[in-house]
């Protein structure tokens, strides 16, 4: 096959240089042509490829030389110069939390702030606000102020008094603790701090409200707030019209704000909280503080409250409504609030409560606790009542002059006064042979001759003529008989007779 190709080469070659010769007879087979093609192309291929793997090759070759000779370079220079050492240098890191600042030891806190440059007036204000609620949840939990017994009309004194003492001692505590944390000044460095709220919130201590988290107070302070806000917008805008509140509409929105503390309070602490500044409540306080020496305890004020409060709300939406219908449902709210009293209390205690009511019997238990025996106030009450009817019967007597009704008047006092004495057990004096009362002496009497006029004798013993006629009820001054005879008051002696001068 190569034999027969040079042979075709150099015929081509002669002929190209003009050269004559007849035309061979050769025969070549295409398919080997083709096999000839195809493996002369592959063979190319390959060449190409060494060629190109090559070249890459020495490329990389030369480039791992070149990096070598610069890592030298590098660990060269780094050896043979003295680094520059800085004592100043802190190592942080670019992100924190704030709970990597916070601590629990304030001395800390305050180092953790001041390593991030936080500002010092920044540094004070966060200490106060936090040892300021500090001591706020202390006060809330562990002080009983008066306020906290709901229950009571009057404030206890003594617990007043320990209670001012207990806010004393946390008062200087914190400033103690404030004082050593930032200085001696720190008060004056408060009064820089951002201003404090202009308007009070209610106080929201006790075992109940006080262990209330940060955000569920500051919540209920918010709904307190509005609730107040709309009442009073409500009654400017009414004074404002020149038209008086509706009850009605303070009755809702009152009842708003209800709603919206159900939405961030469990009904016990819902409850807590209208017990000690509910409208109803104060109005029910009110109530039993008139009474005086009723003296509930929480738990009776609790059911008593349980009791009235729907019907105390429907009695204050009528207000002053005297419309044949609303004076029905007054009347049938009021006679079901007794029922609902009487049921709270026992048959007992709520006798009790309706005998309060009376005034007089307030002024008979005032007496017998003040004797040291207010089981006798009972007792006591009868007797006045009794007294009461009788002068009142004494006074509706026409024929008494008023002489003779002041002493009768003075007889049921003096009776009042020992039925009084024996109901608290109180001695009354005894009479004895030893020591008995001194004999009266004798009332005297005068004998008239007829011609003497009540204003005559009233001058002539030196009393005066009620006096003579409360002595004398039977006697018709203005008709005096010859020889009729008259009783001169008590300790009165008729005057000497009359001395005859002879000539």
């Amino acid at each position: 096959m190569r034999a027969r190709v040079k042979r075709f080469g150099a015929r081509l070659a002669s002929q190209n240089r003009g050269e004559t010769f007849s035309a061979p007879h050769f025969s070549i087979s295409c398919r080997a042509v083709r096999h000839y093609c195809k493996a002369m192309r592959w063979r190319v291929i390959l060449w190409v490829s060494l060629a190109a793997n090559l070249v890459l090759a020495i490329g990389w070759s030369v480039n791992a030389h070149r990096n070598a000779a610069r890592i030298a370079a590098v660990i060269e220079a780094s050896n043979t110069v003295s680094p520059v050492i800085k004592t100043n240098v802190q190592i942080r890191r670019q992100f924190f939390a704030w709970h990597d600042i916070e601590a629990s030891d304030y001395r800390i806190f305050i180092q953790n702030m001041r390593e991030i440059q936080c500002p010092e007036q920044t540094i004070r204000d966060i200490i106060i606000a936090d040892v300021n609620a500090l001591y706020a949840r202390r006060k809330a939990t562990e002080v009983v102020l008066p306020e906290q017994q709901w229950w009571r009309s009057d404030p206890d004194t003594n617990l007043a008094v320990s209670a001012s003492a207990k806010l004393n001692e946390l008062d200087q505590e914190r400033r103690t603790l404030l004082a050593s944390l930032l200085g001696p000044g720190w008060e004056t460095g408060d009064m820089l701090s951002l201003p404090r709220p202009s308007r009070a919130g209610i106080p929201l201590d006790g075992p109940v409200l006080g262990i209330l988290p940060a955000d569920v107070k500051l919540s209920v302070q918010e709904i307190a707030l509005r609730g107040q806000d709309r009442v009073q917008n409500y009654l400017e805008a009414q004074r404002l019209a020149g038209k008086t509140a509706d009850p009605a509409e303070l009755v809702r929105l009152r009842q708003e704000t209800r709603n919206e503390l159900a939405h961030v309070l469990t009904p016990p602490q819902i409850e807590e909280f209208l017990l000690r500044y509910s409208q109803t409540a104060n109005a029910l306080r009110t109530e039993l503080g008139q009474l005086k020496y009723f003296d509930a305890s929480a738990e009776e004020f609790r059911e008593l409250f349980r009791a009235t409060d729907a019907i105390d709300l429907r009695l204050q939406a009528l207000g002053n409504a005297n419309d044949p219908q609303s004076q029905q449902q007054r009347q049938d709210l009021m006679q079901q609030r007794e029922n609902a009293l009487r049921q709270a209390l026992g048959e007992d205690r709520y006798a009790e409560y309706e005998s309060l009511r009376d005034p007089g019997y307030r002024d008979a238990y005032a007496m017998a606790q003040q004797a040291g025996r207010p089981d006798a106030a009972g007792a006591l009450y009868e007797i006045k009542t009794e007294s009461d009817q009788e002068l009142a019967k004494l006074r509706a007597t026409t024929n008494l002059t008023p002489a003779q009704l002041a002493v009768e008047a003075k007889r049921i006092e003096l009776e009042q006064l020992k039925a009084v004495a024996q109901a608290l057990g109180q001695a009354l004096p005894e009479e004895s042979a030893a020591a008995k009362k001194p004999e009266q002496p004798r009332t005297p009497s005068v004998v008239l001759n007829g011609n003497e006029s009540l204003g005559f004798l009233a001058r002539l013993y030196g009393v005066g003529p009620e006096e003579l006629k409360a002595a004398n009820p039977n006697v018709n001054f203005d008709k005096i008989r010859p020889g009729q005879v008259i009783q001169l008051p008590y300790g009165m002696l008729p005057p000497p007779p009359p001395i005859t001068v002879r000539p």
